[in-house]
């Protein structure tokens, strides 16, 4: 779908076409691949965990080593009555089974196997398999299998003058809870619209400064989230007593709340200032009579200010901006007590009120994210 959509707005997708080198000036990168070079005002590394351009662009990648290896297999077991389903914390690891033959492990070697790059058979998966399991279970044939660690690590800079960094280029971490996917799509959308009205020079001063000092703190927190995670499952007396101590916090309501923001990422947002507690989170995706949502109204990418009341001079306002900010008026089903809110191309309030706004303060905000 995403290339579909790029495609359709002109971009040119080159396959198979690996960076050996780049070389910036004030003006602009040249890629070289191979005996091809291109030329481009901008780099993004979107090039994941073992990232070239993040190598060749010397990024600091700070982080902290491995405590297991993990692995994701697919196999056929011959007595599946000896495992027990779901997840299982043993005194040697972890193994979870989410459905007949489809096998996590967790080993907490430090990492080692999965650093010696080496391959992973039928007879690998079963002697860690028995082991962590406690049982002389027996794999009769292995489909598909591979590996993978807690290392966490993140560049201390997404953005190196004209070389820019997102994704797992920009931070790696233990895929437990399926975090890593969301966080790269989030720097995707925070820088896309940023370096866009960069290259169109239609950014005010420092738009694209703020893509590291937004995007950064989010990344070191998921890193964070991940480490505790591997803390309360290793196989030892102080991490079990802490994950018995979670679980009952878990048990209650605050805590079920708190874990499940985290995890879902409800509670992510960024510090933008101003005196609403929306501002700086996702806008709700508001439906309005005729059924038309918010999300099917920023296809586009663009600005937003939204009127629940109808206020002319808003639409004054807008319009100064041309078509970097669409104006919506119209009564939504669902407004949370709002009466104006200005939403960023990437989908954050960027302004919010309940009441008549502050037309200053709004247009404050407005000249923060866009130029006329």
């Amino acid at each position: 779908m995403l290339a579909h959509r790029a495609e359709a707005l002109g971009v040119e997708i080159k396959r198979g076409l690996p960076i050996t080198d780049f070389h910036q000036t004030d003006d602009g990168v040249t890629v070289a691949s191979g005996d091809q070079s291109f030329q481009g005002k901008w780099l993004v590394g979107c090039d994941g965990s073992r990232s070239v351009v993040r190598k060749l662009g010397g990024f600091e990648f700070a982080g902290t080593e491995p405590e297991f290896t993990g692995y994701s297999a697919h196999v056929d077991i011959v007595d599946p009555e000896k495992l027990n389903p779901g997840r299982n914390l043993t005194s040697r690891g972890m193994y979870l089974q989410s459905q007949p033959g489809f096998l996590v492990l967790q080993d907490f070697d430090g990492g080692a196997f999965h650093s010696a790059d080496k391959p992973v058979t039928l007879e690998r998966v079963q002697e860690v398999l028995r082991r962590i399991s406690n049982t002389d279970v027996t794999i009769g044939a292995l489909h598909v299998a591979t590996t993978w660690t807690d290392r966490a690590r993140q560049a201390t800079a997404y953005r190196r003058g004209r070389v820019l960094l997102a994704g797992d280029a920009a931070h790696i971490h233990a895929p437990l809870g399926g975090q890593g996917l969301n966080l790269g799509l989030g720097d995707a959308m925070n820088l896309g619209w940023k370096l866009a009205g960069t290259i169109q020079e239609k950014a005010p001063e420092g738009l694209l400064d703020s893509y590291q000092t937004e995007r950064y703190p989010l990344g070191a927190q998921v890193l964070d989230w991940s480490r505790a995670q591997v803390l309360v499952m290793r196989p030892d007396p102080s991490s079990r007593a802490l994950n018995a101590i979670l679980r009952d916090l878990m048990d209650t309501r605050d805590g079920a709340t708190y874990f499940a923001q985290r995890v879902w990422g409800v509670t992510t947002g960024y510090d933008l200032g101003g005196g609403h507690p929306l501002v700086g989170h996702s806008v709700p995706n508001f439906e309005f009579g005729d059924g038309t949502t918010i999300g099917e109204l920023m296809h586009q990418a663009r600005g937003m200010l939204l009127d629940f009341r109808g206020n002319a001079s808003l639409k004054t306002l807008a319009s100064e901006y041309g078509d970097r900010i669409k104006f919506v008026s119209g009564r939504a089903k669902q407004q949370l007590g709002l009466s104006t809110v200005l939403i960023r191309p990437d989908g954050f309030i960027a302004w919010a009120c309940d009441n008549e706004p502050d037309e200053k303060s709004l247009r404050r905000a407005v000249a923060l994210w866009f130029t006329q």
